[in-house]
């Protein structure tokens, strides 16, 4: 975290989070290993609250330490799970603007995520907003290899007691270990997409 705060992103506090479903919402069993999701997200100090600041980059460029610190946080939560799915989000705070945050979840930030957890060949799926603390935000998420697998396409609900305050951004990142529960919608199968293209 020290050196974080050197680059130039202060960090107040971590985040993680994880959930286990067992059975579909009406009590069926899962079609095989249950389904996990993991969620990191880090509070930072907004350095542009208050302003439009014209010139993003510095927020881009910070942000590529904070990649390497999520992917290491999100393989420590997943242990021996293989990770499939993946969604990226921002919450800033109400002195900031939503471009502020979007500075900090480009490339340069998810390119460190997909090196440490391997794959990661799809867009990520992304939203935010602004807001304060307590609101909730749901994380889109789809599988990291090949972005039309429709078994993938989930939601993860998150909300943060204190934060973000008005002067900060929560920066947030969601894996998965596997599609939804029973999915029966058709489509590519995660098994059919090894080796091909990433947007197919």
């Amino acid at each position: 975290m020290d050196q974080m705060t050197q680059q130039g992103l202060v960090l107040r506090k971590w985040h993680e989070y994880s959930e286990e479903t067992l059975t579909s919402e009406f009590g069926v069993e899962a079609d095989g290993p249950t389904l996990w999701k993991h969620a990191v997200a880090a509070v930072v100090r907004n350095p542009f609250a208050g302003q439009f600041g014209e010139n993003l980059t510095p927020l881009i460029e910070k942000s590529a330490l904070l990649g390497y610190e999520f992917g290491r946080r999100l393989v420590r939560l997943a242990g021996e799970s293989k990770i499939e799915g993946y969604g990226k989000a921002v919450v800033v705070g109400t002195e900031g603007e939503y471009e502020h945050g979007n500075a900090l979840v480009t490339s340069a930030f998810a390119d460190p995520i997909r090196e440490i957890i391997g794959g990661g060949k799809a867009w990520i799926p992304s939203t935010g907003k602004r807001g304060g603390p307590g609101v909730v935000i749901d994380v889109p998420l789809a599988h990291k290899d090949a972005l039309y697998v429709r078994s993938h396409y989930d939601t993860c609900t998150l909300s943060f007691a204190d934060a973000p305050s008005p002067r900060e951004i929560v920066i947030i990142f969601v894996i998965s270990t596997r599609g939804r529960l029973n999915a029966r919608l058709g489509g590519i199968a995660s098994t059919e997409i090894e080796g091909k293209d990433g947007l197919r």
